[in-house]
């Protein structure tokens, strides 16, 4: 199956599987095996199809995200090959049924203990570099709304790496309608080096999750 067509399966079986969630992955119906394609087994992340760990992630980061998607401030990129794949499925979505998806992701329990650490780096360096980062996103990287600074301890390290070149290289946070992306295109011009962007990941994996 070609990745638009499964990440449009994966989102029809988040929306349709809504209203079971409960607090228990037992409750979910075996359809949504298929979004684990996308975003790894219990939503841990994929790094394979650079989709996110989704357990554990804010509803109000979740929402802003899919809107951004749905409406074309991310994911329209010429060199954003997976957003250019995930935009247009936001898109097919009604505003409904992306609340419908916010709520099936956030009603699963968190599972800290399934999160792998994959970037290696100096810490100590990294923790330097953090101090910028920590001004959004808080000293333990727990986020912070009010700046729509997401909470970074506990994500896909993989994938922290991946959006801070992203915004380092201008492909995310280009739209002048994204006005928390492009602030975090200007903050990571710090972020001058590949070694920089691991280090600054290697301290945010030492970071608390609960």
């Amino acid at each position: 199956m070609r990745a638009p067509a499964l990440l449009s399966a994966c989102l029809l079986t988040l929306i349709t599987a809504a209203p079971a969630a409960a607090d228990d992955y037992s409750v979910v119906p075996e359809t949504f095996i298929y979004c684990t394609t996308c975003h790894g087994v219990e939503l841990r992340g994929n790094a394979s199809v650079d989709a996110p760990r989704l357990n554990g992630m804010e509803d109000w980061y979740l929402r802003n995200q899919m809107l951004a998607f749905k409406h074309g401030r991310r994911g329209t990129h010429a060199q954003d090959t997976n957003g250019l794949e995930m935009q247009p499925q936001a898109a097919a979505l009604t505003e409904h049924q992306i609340e419908d998806a916010v709520a099936f992701i956030t009603a699963l329990p968190v599972r800290t203990w399934t999160i792998e650490h994959t970037v290696a780096g100096n810490v100590d360096r990294g923790r330097t570099l953090y101090a910028t980062c920590g001004a959004c996103h808080g000293p333990q990287g727990q986020g912070n709304r009010t700046l729509s600074a997401p909470r970074l301890a506990g994500q896909s390290d993989w994938y922290l790496a991946r959006q801070l070149e992203k915004y380092r290289s201008g492909v995310r946070g280009y739209d002048p309608a994204d006005t928390a992306g492009a602030q975090m295109r200007a903050a990571t011009q710090v972020l001058g080096s590949e070694e920089d962007i691991q280090d600054v990941v290697a301290f945010i994996n030492t970071l608390p999750v609960n």
